[in-house]
């Protein structure tokens, strides 16, 4: 009879921030009134950013064509941020902290085995989208900058990440969109000037609005 081998043993992230996590979580336990917001925060909060991402749509169409170039990358950031986190999730293979620390407080169901845990894809998605907002817009960036700190905390508050998952979810958004954004400075400028002009115009750009010359982000 054969017998299943044990699955390979990932990253051990316990022992990198296991201790500030078990902090954490310890913290959440003697907050309850804390757990409901922080765990909707959590599942939904994603929906903020949206909001934030039409704003500065619908500012753009106001602007010169290298700001609409970098507010349309932003998407494109986003989902290839969240495509690289999730090659480095099956990379490391962290087992999720409610595994490797049973006994810590959990807000959030513990996730499937295969589910791993870093680098944290929520705090990747968020920071992507908070770094793309703060290029085109100070003000809306520095918002959703702190929604994107608020969203790495609560990852680790209800339990479904250590700090460091949230940490390098964080450096992997920041960089993938710079690079995005820089790329689509540097090659789709003149390509979303041209779609300014034609059927995409009404999406694009606002009526008089001089799209030829770049605009300062306010």
């Amino acid at each position: 009879m054969t017998t299943s081998s044990p699955p390979a043993q990932g990253f051990d992230g316990a022992a990198v921030s296991g201790g500030l996590y078990t902090d954490v979580t310890e913290f959440a336990r003697d907050t309850p009134w804390l757990n409901e917001p922080a765990e909707l925060y959590s599942a939904f909060g994603m929906g903020v950013f949206v909001i934030f991402g039409l704003m500065v749509w619908w500012r753009a169409r106001h602007q010169g064509n290298a700001v609409m170039a970098a507010v349309l990358a932003i998407p494109f950031a986003v989902v290839i941020a969240y495509a690289v986190n999730s090659g480095l999730k099956n990379i490391f293979q962290e087992q999720r902290p409610c595994r490797a620390l049973p006994g810590s407080f959990l807000i959030e169901e513990c996730p499937p085995l295969d589910d791993y845990a870093f680098p944290s894809n929520h705090t990747t998605v968020a920071v992507a989208f908070a770094v793309g907002l703060l290029v085109v817009s100070r003000w809306i960036g520095a918002v959703a900058l702190l929604a994107a700190v608020a969203m790495g905390a609560s990852r680790v508050y209800v339990g479904a990440h250590y700090p460091h998952d949230v940490a390098a979810g964080a450096l992997v958004g920041t960089v993938v969109t710079l690079l995005v954004i820089l790329a689509a400075r540097m090659f789709a400028v003149s390509f979303v000037g041209r779609l300014r002009t034609g059927a995409l115009a009404p999406l694009l750009a606002a009526p008089g609005a001089a799209t030829g010359r770049p605009a300062r982000a306010r």
